[in-house]
């Protein structure tokens, strides 16, 4: 019965009539039955029949009938709800993320890079119905993997993300990854288009001018939250490789991050700058830009419901019909 409910659950108040029934049939009990007075029984002095003794199931019979007729009044029903949902407002978003050398610094734990990939890919998950991609830049800069609705796949590049300087020019180009995210969207029929962008420098590479890429943006409607990741001060950086384990160095370095052009390209575009200074509040800005775009779905339930008064209307009929039995045959009266 766990998956059984209630169409018409107030009939259940009519049980409470059950104790007064009890009640009234022990009150009247020995009225029930026809009586002769006689100045003496001793004549007929006998145990009781056990048949006499199980005249009560009649009026239990009875009782047990009325339950049935209560549930069945009350439709117990079953339901099977199936659902079709549809996006009606999708969103195409690409993350643009900054693989310069910088990015393992260890202001954020256990470095930028892996916080920032444990947040995206998070972040990825709670989108189940938008389309995602993924390019990252350095100096230069390529797309990880296109605009696609395949979840796993966009988690997988995540993961995959790290510092190569055999791959990509040292350096930071937030122009020319900015202009590459936009060619990811600017034929993208989506109703929303989003770049999120991150970097935790400054510029100092590339061809393209982060303003005239903002520009470009703005020009195709694609709207741009940018972040700056790291804390205020100094940090833990990256500047050299051991000559024999191959393993970076690290000293202490001031943290830079050009906030003011972060700021221009969100205002441009109509996005938001964010500063994220630690782990949780890399997560806050990603939740944070997760609410402010929201997906629009359609959602229609079919319920299929599956009556079941039926067999407690054919019980309480089958007791009734063994109560009027037994009082026409076991116990006929011929008074």
């Amino acid at each position: 019965m766990n998956d059984v409910t209630f169409l018409n659950p107030g009939f259940f108040w009519l049980f409470t009539l059950l104790p007064l029934a009890i009640g009234w049939y022990i009150w009247k009990r020995k009225q029930q039955t026809a009586s002769l007075t006689i100045p003496t029984v001793n004549g007929f002095k006998a145990a009781p029949s056990l048949l006499a003794k199980l005249k009560p199931v009649l009026f239990g019979l009875r009782l047990l009938a009325l339950s049935c007729i209560i549930v069945a009044l009350a439709r117990p029903r079953s339901v099977d709800v199936s659902s079709k949902s549809h996006t009606t407002s999708g969103i195409d978003i690409v993350m643009a993320v900054d693989v310069s050398g910088s990015m393992l610094a260890k202001d954020l734990k256990p470095n930028r890079m892996e916080a920032l990939k444990d947040v995206a890919e998070e972040f990825v998950g709670n989108r189940p119905n938008d389309r995602i991609g993924v390019v990252v830049y350095a100096g230069e800069s390529y797309t990880k993997t296109p605009v696609t609705s395949d979840k796993e796949l966009v988690k997988q590049a995540i993961k995959s993300i790290a510092y190569d300087d055999q791959v990509l020019e040292d350096g930071t180009g937030i122009g020319v990854g900015l202009a590459t995210a936009i060619n990811r969207l600017k034929e993208s029929k989506a109703k929303s288009r989003v770049i999120i962008l991150l970097t935790d420098g400054v510029n100092n590479n590339g061809q393209i001018d982060p303003r005239a890429a903002a520009d470009i943006a703005k020009h195709y409607g694609i709207k741009v939250y940018t972040i700056g990741i790291g804390t205020n001060g100094k940090a833990m950086f990256p500047y050299a490789k051991d000559a024999v384990t191959g393993k970076f160095q690290y000293r202490m370095m001031d943290v830079q991050i050009d906030e003011a052009l972060m700021k221009q390209i969100a205002k441009t575009t109509d996005g938001t700058y964010f500063r994220a200074t630690s782990n949780s509040r890399l997560k806050e800005i990603y939740d944070q830009i997760n609410k402010l775009e929201k997906t629009e779905i359609e959602e229609q339930k079919f319920y299929n419901y599956d009556e079941k008064f039926r067999p407690w209307v054919w019980a309480a009929l089958g007791l009734l019909l063994g109560e009027v039995i037994a009082r026409k045959t076991l116990y006929r009266s011929f008074i």
